[in-house]
């Protein structure tokens, strides 16, 4: 029995075919038609529908080559089910490079929107009725905040047993954090309607850092196969086990002034130890900033210039923080550059 067509934003896709969708989304003070780019390929043969998003930070942009290298990998020709590729989701933060709407809203924190509300609220509004509402599984692209970089990490809800829970397992980061749902957030909405949620961060803001995006593009295909979508099983390098962390916080700038950093990303660390000083531009005044815990470093500020109270290292706790630390030391040494052909 042929497999029906899918339908998407007013378009029809049929079996075996690749389209490329314009949802409009909002016209420019110069009657500019502003549009979310969508690529659907829908394959002959009947599985999940996975949508795999970037740029719901507008500034957040490894996401963006994630999903292009996803949409150049020969291994979605043989596709089974949907994959719905969004590079860009926030088009206004996008071209201003910034991680906001116009009227400075987080549109992930405006989810599920409505027709009537805020422009973030519209778009949200939008995004969850074209696009989000035909997923059966999705992966959400970020990376740390502008001037913050982050780890490679998974964040997800996780129940033992769950398709979230296998969904993470498949991916391959080092780093798995149980993270509460953040009212508003695309997570939130989709996790709430059932449909299991990924959120992969990794790198910088307004950077493009390859240690981020490859290990993204083979855990997206990672999970892809292990939910049946792409046939065979990845033969270049299998996924390495990921550690669960049981929570995490900020160590935070204890005086305003300029920070000196004193460990790296990724960094294994003990309560009490210094993980950078902040001075005055004279050397006057000094303080250290101090881990709360035993942990890894999983995000840290990048931006030498820091107030009182600002959150400048992410510390991920860990049950066995050795086994944690051989997670992230053996992703570190697999990262050998790959060329676009290797996907």
């Amino acid at each position: 029995m042929a497999r029906a067509p899918f339908t998407l934003a007013g378009h029809t896709i049929m079996p075996g075919q690749r389209l490329q969708i314009d949802v409009p989304v909002a016209r420019l003070y110069t009657h500019t038609q502003l549009h979310i780019p969508v690529e659907v390929v829908h394959g002959r043969k009947e599985g999940p529908i996975m949508l795999v998003c970037g740029g719901i930070h507008g500034d957040e942009i490894n996401g963006v080559e994630i999903v292009r290298r996803l949409l150049r990998s020969k291994a979605i020709n043989s596709l089974r089910g949907t994959l719905i590729a969004v590079p860009v989701v926030n088009v206004f933060g996008f071209l201003q490079q910034t991680r906001y709407l116009p009227d400075r809203r987080d549109l992930n924190r405006c989810f599920p929107g409505s027709e009537k509300g805020s422009l973030g609220g519209r778009i949200a509004a939008l995004f969850r009725d074209e696009i989000v509402d035909h997923a059966t599984h999705i992966i959400d692209l970020h990376t740390g905040a502008i001037h913050r970089t982050n780890l490679p990490q998974i964040r997800a809800q996780l129940q033992p047993g769950s398709e979230t829970e296998r969904m993470a397992d498949a991916f391959g980061a080092p780093v798995v954090l149980n993270a509460e749902l953040r009212e508003g957030s695309l997570r939130h909405y989709a996790q709430n309607r059932g449909i299991p949620v990924l959120t992969y961060e990794a790198g910088e803001a307004l950077r493009f850092d390859e240690w981020a995006i490859a290990p993204g593009v083979r855990g997206v295909l990672r999970v892809m196969r292990r939910l049946g979508m792409l046939a065979g099983e990845q033969r270049r390098r299998s996924a390495m086990p990921a550690e669960l962390a049981n929570g995490s916080s900020w160590a935070r700038a204890p005086i305003d002034g300029i920070l000196r950093p004193k460990v790296r990303l990724g960094a294994r660390v003990a309560k009490g130890e210094v993980l950078g000083k902040v001075a005055d531009p004279f050397g006057n005044d000094e303080g250290e900033v101090l881990s709360m815990a035993d942990g890894i470093v999983i995000g840290m500020s990048r931006l030498p210039l820091a107030n009182e109270g600002e959150a400048l290292y992410h510390i991920a706790r860990f049950d066995e923080i050795e086994e944690a630390e051989t997670a992230i030391e053996n992703f570190q040494s697999s990262l050998t550059p790959q060329p676009d052909a290797m996907y």
